[in-house]
């Protein structure tokens, strides 16, 4: 993609009153002896993009699983909307709003495309449905399936098994099954790994539409380059503790951060 063409990234309302869709207060992880965060304090923001970046072992991971419910922090408190979920099972989070894609691929690989999305759009509309309206649940579920498909550019692969897949593509697919069950909030494990220029792009593209559309998004991703074009805001893990936290040109320009995992090559 060319500059000329590069969309913007969108500006972020955090008025007085403004609510975190996200919110981490001095949220700490330890494992015995082994600190995996370290009083971490963050905010996600309606139509945020937010970048979370550091080496390898520096947390990352472990946060989102706090966030999303499948680990129970040492110590503080996380807030959807407000809302205090520290101990909410993740069950309950995904119907506040919460979405999620991991590191390691995590689809139905006996499925089709269109039915591994279709897993989480069904689930979606009848979490969201009262039951004297359950006869509109297909027709919404449908609906939602269709919208992601054609959103991520893969209707081509709509009938294809997901493990005839390439990486790349499979990447998509989970970004289209996390987004089919409307959440407020996207969390997104290195979604651009294993994607060729064109695909990357095409990501970039539907993630800038979602902020713009309102949603927070909060993106794993060694891409610094990505991370760069996308993001409004830059965090910066190391071995548990937020490094930096603030715009990413400033962010990226502090020498502890050059230091502790950009380096010279990656931000000249």
């Amino acid at each position: 993609m060319s500059d000329s063409s590069a969309p913007v990234v969108p500006a972020v309302g955090t008025s007085a009153g403004d609510v975190p869709v996200l919110e981490l207060r001095s949220v700490g992880l330890a494992y015995g002896g082994l600190v995996a965060l370290s009083s971490v304090d963050i905010q996600i923001h309606r139509g945020q993009i937010a970048g979370l970046i550091g080496p390898n072992g520096a947390g990352k991971t472990s946060l989102f699983d706090v966030v999303t419910g499948l680990t129970k922090p040492s110590s503080g408190r996380v807030l959807l909307h407000g809302r205090d979920v520290t101990h909410a099972w993740p069950s309950t989070r995904a119907r506040l709003g919460l979405g999620r894609t991991f590191q390691r691929l995590e689809l139905f690989s006996s499925l089709t495309v269109r039915e591994n999305v279709a897993v989480a759009a069904e689930a979606a509309c009848r979490s969201r449905l009262r039951p004297r309206r359950w006869h509109l649940f297909e027709s919404d579920a449908h609906a939602a399936v269709d919208a992601q498909l054609e959103r991520l550019g893969l209707g081509d692969f709509a009938s294809e098994r997901v493990d005839t897949l390439s990486t790349g593509t499979a990447r998509l697919v989970e970004v289209a099954r996390a987004m089919a069950s409307r959440p407020t909030i996207l969390l997104l494990d290195e979604p651009a790994s294993g994607l060729d220029g064109e695909e990357s792009d095409r990501l970039a593209h539907v993630l800038l539409g979602l902020a713009l559309d309102g949603m927070a998004v909060l993106l794993v991703e060694h891409d610094v380059e990505l991370v760069m074009r996308l993001c409004s805001s830059l965090i910066v893990l190391d071995r548990g503790s937020v490094l930096a936290n603030g715009l990413p040109e400033a962010v990226r320009q502090q020498p502890v951060v050059r230091e502790a995992y950009l380096g010279q090559m990656a931000i000249s």
